[in-house]
């Protein structure tokens, strides 16, 4: 589109039906799809690349240069999945060497002032709200759900369907479909209420809330409830996926819960 108060640098690849509203700047080597909508006043810059049906709202910045002191100009990107939703003054690093690039999936919604570091990989159908941060190499998993004013440390990892409490530090993995909350960041349940909204049934929660049991309030260590779960529970891809994270967590997983 012609948008005589935007610049759009004639290298960037813009799908015909996308909308740029007035003050936005788009550098060289970004793509953008069809049907995306981008506010005034936003920022986005060289290694973009955004999917269709996206709504970027204004003072948004993507895939500026990372904040990493390592960084030397690799050719790097931002990828923008399809239907997600980008607030105001959202900040979205492109990538290092170390990934490539930064990724925010499909259907997610991400609120504003919310930070997202280089080499993160966030999944699809993902809520960031106000002002949740992710430093760098983060992994997130789909459904993930982080309340406001969240902090992530780098390198850590969050499991599908887990829901973070607002103001929480995140130091430790997060396994998948749990509530985490309290400081130090511990088990508090796991996350029935999105579990619900997404379709799983009584009996399958009943399931996974056995699994965390065993994990989280038997007095078991890790390497003991592991051995339990293995032992003694069906395997199902439930099961499996929340042994596989423990396994694969490079940080450790986050503690149980703490009484004080």
């Amino acid at each position: 589109m012609n948008q005589p108060l935007a610049y759009v640098h004639p290298g960037a690849k813009i799908a015909k039906n996308v909308v740029i509203e007035p003050f936005t700047t788009i550098h060289n080597n970004v793509e953008i799809g069809e049907g995306t909508w981008i506010g005034s006043n936003v920022t986005i810059m060289e290694g973009a690349r955004i999917g269709k049906n996206v709504s970027i709202f204004p003072g948004a910045v993507i895939s500026a240069v990372p904040q990493d002191k390592k960084f030397e100009d690799e050719d790097t990107i931002t990828e923008i999945g399809d239907n997600t939703t980008i607030r105001e003054c959202v900040t979205i690093n492109r990538g290092t060497s170390d990934k490539m690039k930064t990724k925010v999936g499909k259907n997610c919604w991400i609120m504003a002032y919310c930070h997202i570091a280089h080499d993160c990989i966030v999944g699809d159908n993902c809520v960031f709200s106000n002002n949740s941060t992710l430093a760098g190499h983060i992994v997130v998993g789909d459904y993930a759900v982080l309340a406001g004013m969240a902090a992530v440390q780098q390198f850590c990892s969050i499991g599908r369907h887990a829901f973070i409490t607002g103001g929480s530090l995140v130091r430790k993995d997060v396994p998948p479909f749990v509530k985490a909350g309290r400081e130090p960041l511990s088990y508090v349940g796991i996350n029935s209420v999105g579990l619900r909204r997404r379709g799983f049934d009584t009996d399958k929660i009943r399931e996974i809330q056995n699994i965390y049991r065993i994990l989280y309030q038997k007095n078991y260590n890790n390497s003991q409830a592991v051995s339990i779960i293995e032992a003694e529970m069906e395997a199902t891809p439930e099961r499996d996926e929340i042994l596989q994270f423990i396994k694969d967590s490079q940080r450790g997983i986050m503690k149980g819960y703490f009484s004080n």
